[in-house]
Parts: C-alpha cells; structure tokens; sequence
C-alpha cells in the first residue's frame, strides 16, 4: 500500500491551474458548465471547452466523459456527475463510479498524470469524510490496477478538506 500512497498528493490548489494529463470536473448532467468547479473550469478552459461538451449529450450520474482541455494547463478534462447527497445506499455506488469511470478513461487515454476535486462536497453536500473515504479507497485501488498512472493530485479548496484528506491518506 506505501509504494501506492506515495503517488497521491493532497494540495489546497486551483485544479484549472494545474499543469498534469487530465483535471477531473465535477459537472452537472448536461456538461454545460455550472457554479463551483464546473464554472471555474469552464472559464478557465475557453468556449472551445463547451462547444466540444455540447456534443457529447451529457453524462449519467456516476459515469464519465473525456474532451480537450484547451486553454488550460492541462492537456484534458474528464467530466464526471457525482451524486446529490440524499443519504440513500446508491450515493457512495454513485460516488465510486465517479472515481472509478474517470480512472479507466485515464487509463483508456495513456494519461499518467490526473487532479481531481472533492467531487460532490460543494453544493452536493456530500459530507467530506464519507466522500474521502470513497476517493482514496477508489484512488488506492486504481493504482494497483492501473500501474501507468503516475500521480493523483486532490486538488482542494479548503482547509478543512485538506486536513480531512491529509488525515484519511495518513491512516492508510
């Protein structure tokens, strides 16, 4: 597990500023940008960014898509929905998907290299130590399945979800 927690990083950071492969966007069902992360990436990315995910007819809950990631640093971006959180049995199936949908489009595209946010935790609500247990246990496990990825950044905005992942990462 130590040589598979040494490629996850946790930094408080603007994931649209990011210089890896793929930033991960939590987007809304329809891909057309929204608040949050989902605005800042759009923003960030250009209007190419959302004349590409107009073609895509959006994106289920759980499931992922990958486009160009234009005016950003990073080379891609992999849209994902996460859950409501609604407290229901099929939020943390839902949130895993998530993580593990963007993992194998990593791995599909030969990327080494992926950001993500704290999917869901924004207006979602998804309370961040479920949603962080669901990360890293998804994150750990693509790694030993995908030994091409190199590193995985959580890019996070507050401190409070630093702290909350720095700790979750040390009890591994």
């Amino acid at each position: 597990m130590k040589n598979v927690t040494q490629k996850i990083a946790i930094r408080q950071a603007d994931i649209t500023t990011l210089d890896v492969d793929a930033i991960v966007n939590a987007a809304n069902n329809s891909l057309l940008g929204g608040g949050g992360v989902d605005g800042a990436i759009h923003r960030a990315a250009g209007p190419e960014l959302l004349a590409e995910c107009k073609t895509l007819g959006g994106c289920p809950t759980g499931e992922a898509k990958i486009t160009k990631g234009y005016n950003l640093t990073a080379r891609h971006v992999i849209h994902t929905v996460g859950p409501v959180y609604s407290s229901k049995e099929n939020d943390p199936i839902l949130l895993a998907s998530c993580y593990r949908n963007s993992f194998t489009l990593t791995a599909e595209h030969g990327l080494s290299t992926i950001a993500f946010p704290a999917i869901s935790c924004g207006v979602y609500r998804y309370p961040v130590e479920e949603a962080c247990a669901i990360a890293l246990r998804e994150t750990t496990e693509a790694l030993g399945r995908y030994p091409g990825i190199e590193q995985v950044v959580f890019a996070l905005f507050s401190d409070e979800h630093v702290r909350v992942y720095t700790e979750c990462l040390a009890g591994l």
